[in-house]
């Protein structure tokens, strides 16, 4: 089910077995939140994250009764799914005893998600709930709830620039209205602007990675030239990360495997360094010669270019290395 269903079924109670997954982290802690003050379970709660995850330690808390008097409320937060027998077991474990709650909070990839489904049933007992990327207009409704919350006076134009500068990522938006708070005054653009790191920086390496995987990059772009990026700028960053692909690329064909720590000389998180080298093995030789020559000449043309022909050209020198890949 999506949240509108949601939010309709949580007036009849809490659901005992729930599966949250997909594009909205804000809204997936929003109902973690939800939980555990309608639960008053901060303190008794079991919570497992990522490898922490032990089936045997999750069962036996869900097989006993609370030892404060109240609830069980098992929190499962991983990007790795859980064999269907293990899920089975902890769901309908929820439903031997009233006060035991299950949260399973899965952040790896949507088909895993979708196989883990059959576990959380309304016949079995649970429900399975799906959030979206919200758009601006969603995004600074949530923003202004969260504002009224915490007595930020700002003002849907000022909630609407800080999605903007944060890339529309709404869990880091609403960090940024904690400090925002501390101001204890109205806040507008410029106190956003003058506190509020960009998250360009991460907005860059995204439409990178979405790049060299043949994927859509033109909306990405119209948004990093939005959160204030400039043609060259994106330019120096897509030579940066070309090279660092490239030196991914043969440091595999010499040894076999990537190891980040010898290309680059610090350790990557793994899922990075396993994305970056998946990029650069499907990469030939002679695509490299073609790709740095495309971007020497891509500078030179920028350079001499007039500054209102600077972004069309910028579409073409990304897209133009797509088709060199």
């Amino acid at each position: 089910m999506y949240q509108r269903e949601f939010d309709q079924r949580l007036q009849n109670g809490l659901p005992h077995a729930v599966l949250l997954y997909g594009d909205n982290a804000y809204l997936i802690d929003h109902y973690l939140d939800l939980y555990k003050k309608r639960l008053d379970a901060s303190e008794s709660m079991l919570t497992l994250y990522h490898d922490e995850y032990d089936f045997e330690r999750a069962k036996a808390y869900l097989s006993q009764s609370s030892l404060f008097g109240g609830t069980n409320l098992l929190l499962l937060r991983r990007e790795k799914k859980l064999p269907k027998k293990e899920l089975d077991t902890l769901v309908e474990l929820t439903t031997r005893n009233s006060d035991n709650y299950f949260l399973f909070l899965f952040t790896g990839e949507g088909r895993d998600a979708k196989a883990m489904q059959s576990s959380f049933t309304e016949k079995k007992g649970g429900v399975w709930v799906r959030f979206f990327e919200p758009n601006l207009r969603e995004g600074v409704a949530l923003l202004r709830q969260k504002a009224q919350e915490m007595g930020v006076q700002i003002d849907d134009y000022a909630l609407g620039h800080l999605l903007t500068l944060l890339n529309n990522n709404l869990a880091l938006a609403a960090k940024e209205m904690e400090k925002l708070a501390i101001l204890d005054t109205p806040v507008g653009n410029k106190e956003i602007d003058r506190l509020v790191y960009s998250a360009a920086p991460m907005a860059v390496e995204s439409l990178l990675i979405d790049l060299f995987a043949k994927k859509p990059v033109t909306e990405t772009i119209t948004k990093l030239l939005e959160l204030g990026e400039d043609e060259f700028s994106i330019l120096r960053s897509t030579q940066f990360f070309v090279q660092q692909i490239f030196l991914f690329h043969a440091y595999i064909r010499i040894h076999g495997l990537a190891d980040s720590k010898a290309i680059l000389g610090y350790k990557l998180p793994r899922q990075v360094e396993e994305r970056k080298a998946a990029l650069a093995a499907r990469i030939s030789p002679a695509s490299w010669l073609r790709i740095y020559e495309h971007l020497l000449h891509s500078e030179l043309l920028l350079k001499k270019s007039k500054p209102s022909h600077r972004e069309v050209l910028l579409y073409g020198i990304l897209i133009k290395i797509q088709s060199l890949i």
